[in-house]
């Protein structure tokens, strides 16, 4: 039965429940069957349970599930993508699109000020932009089937860094016994290093010792 604490591999197809639409999956023969053009590569992912590593409902019911078997996980709107917030609806000048070579349609994904919003409706100069989360108010379905129990120090500490999304995978692991090196290529500031490394000992006490560098620039 799996624990709070484990880290495992699982396999996900995400589903709008009321339109079986697919909004996210990892599952690559589903992609294949369904003509689903994804420019990542499609493969199982390693979370650690109880980390908030995927949506709370799903990381709630993986308590106590079993290894090798697929499951059905409904989730609500609440502990999805949220309920749809009437304050963020707003309705902005069309010269904002204009400036930036924008012809404003419904449906259209924009950035303005760094937040992403979705174009409802353009009438008499002015556009009305929905900012909730295109999937606010939505009830979702997760199948996930788990596909092992990650057991390999080396595998969990490359999750840690992958799910914390820090350094887009620029970085490199060696194992000495029980002290492990993490070589970053990016620099992190002195408090997030160190809270990152705290967090890592924490979710793999199988190492006793951690030491997070950076990667040196090589000199001609």
């Amino acid at each position: 039965m799996i624990k709070k604490g484990d880290f495992i591999e699982i396999d996900y197809v995400g589903r709008v429940k009321s339109t079986n639409q697919i909004f996210d999956l990892t599952d690559k023969k589903t992609a294949k069957e369904n003509n689903m053009n994804i420019e990542k590569e499609l493969k199982p992912i390693i979370i650690c349970v109880g980390e908030k590593n995927l949506l709370k409902d799903i990381d709630n019911n993986l308590i106590g599930k079993e290894i090798g078997k697929e499951y059905e996980i409904d989730v609500k709107p609440e502990n999805g993508f949220g309920k749809r917030d009437p304050r963020l609806m707003k309705l902005i000048n069309v010269n904002v699109f204009k400036k930036s070579n924008i012809m404003p349609v419904p449906g259209l994904q924009v950035n303005i000020d760094g937040m992403l919003g979705t174009i409802r409706s353009f009438s008499g100069g002015r556009v009305i932009v929905d900012f909730n989360h295109p999937l606010a108010d939505r009830e979702l379905v997760y199948k996930i089937k788990i596909v092992r129990e990650v057991k390999d120090v080396k595998e969990k500490l490359d999750a840690c860094m992958k799910f914390m999304n820090l350094l887009d995978d620029k970085f490199t692991i060696s194992l000495d016994n029980n002290q492990a090196k993490i070589i970053m290529e990016a620099s992190l500031p002195d408090p997030l290093k160190e809270a990152l490394k705290k967090k890592i000992l924490e979710l793999v006490p199988e190492i006793k010792s951690l030491e997070l560098d950076t990667k040196k620039a090589v000199k001609k």
